[in-house]
């Protein structure tokens, strides 16, 4: 009868509970090993099946499609692909470190080939896969039944060695997942013995035993405080590189980098062609080809040959860098130790993996004594009965032919001479031709050696130290029959891989543009020159303009400050290549600029040994002094460059400048001051700088000047009201930093001078926005040249609201700047923006971001 009752219940708790049933399964029963054999369940039940068959070392080899039908049929309900996949991989030296199935056929290979169809390989258990099923039969394990109760099948296998260790795994549960690298059988058993004898034993000496991972494909392993990381907490980090050796044939013009190993893992066929593409793109200079090499001979070695042609004068060991960097010739390996562990999954260190092992053998060997001891007792006592019965055997015949029948007789005997149910069954079942030929000698014989077995079996049972004797002896044994040399090589801390990337481009000169919103191209001196070798043909945006323009070379590297104190640097070859009239890509998409960082200087570095220091300025009036050498790097990302002491302050300036020579500093509010550079004390790259020069309250530092020696020319100053005054270097004299310097421009009472811009003249021109949106060429050449406290002449009669620079070209590329007070030849949009008056010189127009 069914009944009307609702049960009231949430949506979200009918789903939690759902989900987690679901994910239970998964993890217990699909996707993670188990502690004690290192096995998921598929793996079990293939193994099991296998030897319930006889499908054995010792037997030929049987087609693996009756396997897998039979594992599916009887234990392991899924798709036949799933089994079929998981027995090629227990069949493939490459992913298993010793291989639990021996395959006949083909069963894929290091290029990732798939196997043939299951109908067409062969397979049976390897030998060692014995070692994981002996003493099965003698009740060493729980069995519990199969999905439909029509067979029982093993919960966990005897594992007579630690196979999660040696084989390690690799899964994906629901919120969980595994990832265990292969061991060295010998030393994982070492490590098992040493534990046994001493519980206590920690980590450090643990390694001692177990050096860390061993592949079946070799390598090279860095990073023992990661391993050692792992075998603590479960958790840890290395290295794998692939082992490499470097061939010089005689009277060849070439030499060769021949990769012998591989890490662990990667796909060969992946590996070889991305090494190719490298090579037919040019970016690994001296590189001629690849070609793999691997031949049967490599195979039967468990090995590899992949052979790279380089130049003669090539440096190899970069060129192994640069490929170590870029390809997967070493790739990053995450010890996560989960197990299934007492029903649950747990993150497993070293030791508890080991315990969990050692516990699980101390039972297999408890109960594998127990069952022998139970039978070599009931096999004494039969033995005994017919010792017995033999000096009466007369009387017995006669007691049995005067018996109905078997039962009866066996009645008779056990009550007039007193066998056991178990003794009179023996005597019955002994045959009437042999009851001339009992030997009692042979019978007291194998009395005695019952008793000697069955004291010792006891002596086990009895005994924590004997049962661990025993362990260990079989553990020896097996690592005495199948143990195998270690093939990878475990070496210290991973190495950092200092890649000389200028060695590994072609190198080429090239013509670096970036503009004022922030435009970035490379372009060849061909595309240049084809267009008229001028910075008006450039390709730029309306309104935009050439900010910097550097003749370089694609081995140099491109340094971009940001006013956050932070620094970015990528090799010029990195830089998108474009033609001269095209307009370059976002610098966004160069460097990963961060959406309120600006750009306020861009410098090409040929070489970081150069005896150069980067000067940071800050509003606030800071100067900065750091070696070049300091802002080397590989890194990508934003780099600190320089410390700011309030959140407030910004990076106004980043000059590049030598030992000698003057700095002038020049604020918002017209003060002006030269200092040597020797003053400027050299500090790292964290430091915040000392006072370039002591500000009023309401003042702030607009630029700083690198000025070199013996200089003689002008310096320009523009103000907010479109007012330029221009100052002979010779009026400003050297004194003292962090004075509170001169008056550059006459102070007014009303309305005072905001200076926006200072400018050593010749060195690049100056263009200034209106309120109106339009962009004039501060042209000063007939603003008269005064003393260092005299007034301006007004030059940009609407004012200024913003101002913009752009690029001088090199002498051999000069062109008559245009006249003064004429706009570019495209002018910007108005923005709303442009009335706001101008706090401080940006390299983006109004501050607007890159």
């Amino acid at each position: 009868m069914l009944s009307n009752q609702v049960i009231e219940q949430s949506f979200a708790e009918i789903m939690g509970k759902r989900f987690g049933d679901y994910a239970n399964l998964v993890i217990l029963s699909r996707a993670i090993p188990d502690a004690r054999d290192g096995l998921k369940p598929v793996q079990r039940r293939i193994l099991y099946a296998m030897y319930q068959e006889g499908n054995t070392s010792d037997k030929p080899y049987r087609k693996s499609a009756k396997t897998v039908g039979y594992v599916m049929g009887t234990f392991h309900p899924h798709g036949d692909s799933a089994i079929y996949e998981t027995m090629v991989r227990m069949a493939q030296w490459w992913k298993m470190r010793q291989v639990l199935i021996q395959g006949h056929g083909n069963f894929g290979s290091l290029d990732a080939d798939p196997p043939a169809a299951m109908r067409y390989t062969e397979s049976r258990l390897s030998a060692l896969a014995n070692e994981m099923l002996r003493d099965i039969e003698k009740e060493t394990v729980t069995f519990i039944p199969n999905y439909d109760n029509s067979a029982q099948q093993p919960a966990v296998l005897p594992s007579r060695f630690p196979n999660l260790l040696v084989n390690g795994a690799s899964g994906i549960a629901v919120g969980f997942a595994t990832d265990i690298p292969t061991h060295n059988l010998g030393e994982a058993i070492d490590a098992t013995i040493a534990q046994m004898k001493n519980p206590d034993i920690t980590v450090d000496e643990l390694m001692q035993y177990i050096k860390g991972p061993d592949f079946p494909t070799g390598g090279i392993v860095q990073g023992v405080s990661g391993i050692r990381k792992a075998f603590e907490t479960g958790r840890g980090q290395f290295v794998i590189r692939a082992r490499t050796h470097i061939e010089e044939p005689k009277g060849s013009k070439v030499k060769k980098i021949v990769i012998s190993e591989i890490p662990y893992d990667v796909v060969k066929s992946k590996l070889v062609a991305a090494i190719d593409e490298l090579v037919m793109e040019r970016k690994i200079e001296g590189a001629l080809a690849v070609r793999d090499e691997t031949g049967r001979k490599e195979a039967e070695q468990k090995k590899v040959r992949i052979v790279i042609d380089v130049r003669k004068e090539a440096d190899t060991d970069a060129i192994l860098h640069y490929l170590y960097k870029n390809t997967d010739l070493q790739v990053y390996y995450n010890y996560n130790m989960n197990a299934i562990h007492e029903g649950s999954i747990r993150q497993m260190g070293l030791k508890e993996l080991l315990d969990a092992y050692i516990s699980h053998q101390k039972e297999v060997v408890t109960r594998r004594s127990q069952y022998d001891l139970d039978r070599k007792r009931n096999r004494e006592h039969v033995v005994q009965g017919l010792i017995r019965a033999k000096s009466i055997l007369r009387q017995i015949v006669e007691t049995i032919m005067a018996s109905d029948d078997r039962a009866h007789a066996k009645e008779n005997i056990m009550r007039e001479y007193g066998f056991t149910d178990i003794q009179a069954d023996a005597i019955l079942s002994i045959q009437l031709a042999s009851l001339t030929r009992i030997d009692i000698v042979k019978l007291e014989k194998e009395l005695h050696q019952l008793g000697k077995e069955i004291k010792e079996l006891e002596a086990i049972l009895g005994s924590e130290k004997k049962l661990i004797q025993v362990i260990v002896g079989e553990l020896t044994e097996i690592k005495n029959k199948y143990g195998e040399p270690r093939r990878t090589d475990i070496q210290g801390e991973i190495e950092e891989i200092k890649v000389d990337l200028a060695m590994q481009i072609n190198a080429e000169d090239c013509i670096v543009t970036l503009t004022n919103e922030g435009y970035i191209k490379r372009t060849s001196p061909r595309s240049f020159k084809s267009m008229g070798g001028t910075i008006d043909t450039c390709g730029v945006k309306e309104g935009d303009r050439v900010r910097y323009f550097a003749e370089t070379n694609t081995s140099h590297t491109a340094l971009f400050f940001t006013q956050d104190g932070r620094y970015f640097a990528t090799l010029v070859n990195a830089i998108p290549d474009e033609k001269w009239k095209e307009i370059g890509s976002a610098l966004v998409n160069v460097i990963p600029l961060e959406k309120q960082q600006q750009i306020v200087a861009m410098h090409i570095v040929p070489d970081f040994k150069q005896p150069l220091f980067v000067c940071h300025v800050t509003k606030s009036g800071l100067i900065k002094k750091t070696p070049l050498a300091e802002y080397e790097t590989n890194r990508s990302g934003a780099l600190v460059a320089a410390k700011l002491k309030s959140e407030d302050d910004e990076i106004v300036n980043v000059l590049l400048v030598g030992e000698e020579g003057t700095f002038l500093a020049v604020t918002k509010n017209g003060m002006g001051i030269r200092f040597p550079q020797s003053e400027v004390s050299p500090t790292g790259r964290a430091s915040s700088g000392v006072k370039a020069i002591n500000l009023a309250d309401d003042d702030e530092l607009v630029s700083v000047l690198a000025i070199p020696e013996q200089e003689a020319g002008v310096v320009s100053i523009l103000t907010a009201e479109g007012i330029v005054k221009r100052t002979a270097l010779a009026e400003l004299p050297v004194q003292g930093r962090a004075g509170k310097g001169l008056v550059m421009i006459r102070k007014r009472k009303l309305n005072p001078h905001r200076v926006v811009a200072v400018q050593l003249e010749d060195r690049e021109l100056l263009y200034a926005r209106t309120p109106h949106g339009e962009w004039v060429l501060v042209n000063a050449q007939h603003v008269p040249i005064n003393e260092q406290g005299g007034i301006g002449r007004l030059v940009v009669d609407a004012g200024v609201s913003a101002v913009a620079y752009e690029a001088v070209l090199p002498t051999e590329h000069a062109k008559e700047p245009p006249a003064a007070g004429q706009p570019p030849a495209a002018e910007a949009p108005h923005s709303p923006h442009d009335e706001a008056p101008v706090e401080q010189i940006s390299l983006f127009e109004d501050g607007e971001k890159g």
